[in-house]
Formats: structure tokens, sequence, C-alpha cells
């Protein structure tokens, strides 16, 4: 498997949207009721936080020079 760059936005909301399920089950197990009017305003800056980050990130990104190519090594001496 190829690796690939790190997407700092789809790794936070999905952390997100998993610890507000999370919190959505633990209260109904619990039969408590979660308040809605914290629950989505700090889902959106948080989303927020995140493409800012993921933004500021491919900026500083692509302003980096890029390295020079390795050059391969000499083919062994068949002389030899």
């Amino acid at each position: 498997m190829r690796k690939h760059r790190l997407d700092p936005f789809s790794l936070i909301s999905g952390a997100l949207f998993t610890v507000v399920a999370v919190v959505y089950l633990v209260s109904s197990l619990n039969n408590d009721a979660v308040d809605g009017r914290i629950v989505v305003p700090v889902t959106f800056i948080v989303l927020g936080v995140a493409g800012l980050v993921g933004a500021v990130a491919a900026m500083a990104r692509r302003g980096r020079p890029q390295r020079p190519p390795v050059a391969p090594p000499p083919p062994p001496d068949p002389e030899r």
C-alpha cells in the first residue's frame, strides 16, 4: 500500500463526529438529554478550526522548495 499525505481536516472531522455519536449514545443509555444548543455550535467551531489548520498546512507545504532528485548509484564496474 502506498503512503499518502495526512489530511488533518478529514481526521478531525471523523474524530469529532465519532465523539458526538458516542456522547449521544452514552446519554441515551443513561436516560439523559444532550443539549443541542451546545453540541451544534461546538461542532461547527471545531470544523472551522480544522479547515483553517488544513488551509495553513497546504499553504506551508506549497512554500517549501523542492528537493533536487537524487542521482542513482553508478552501475558496478564489469572489469572488477
